[in-house]
């Protein structure tokens, strides 16, 4: 099954609990445009996609549905603390599996 744009974007949205109206404030549209987003009737231009992907720490690959893979940004982190991320990651893709 593919998942929409819009979809996808309402998904992340609401994983971190923000609202339509703060994240139009993080990448500069009004509230109205990221429901248009998330209902499918808008995308956003490619400026505003970049953004949207800096703000959920993912490619514009992943947004697209290109790629089926979603990034997570480990800068910063020591080599030990990754392991961690993986381990966690890997635990939930294998329960999530059931």
């Amino acid at each position: 099954m593919r998942v929409n744009f819009g979809d996808k974007l309402k998904s992340l949205r609401t994983a971190q609990k923000m609202t339509q109206q703060q994240l139009g404030e993080r990448i500069g549209v009004a509230k109205s445009i990221v429901s248009y987003y998330e209902s499918g009737d808008r995308y956003p231009s490619y400026d505003v996609l970049v953004r949207i992907a800096h703000v959920f720490h993912t490619t514009t690959d992943y947004l697209l549905d290109i790629a089926k893979d979603n990034v997570v940004d480990v800068t910063g982190l020591s080599e030990e603390d990754i392991a961690v991320v993986r381990t966690v990651a890997e635990a939930l893709k294998r329960k999530n599996e059931q």
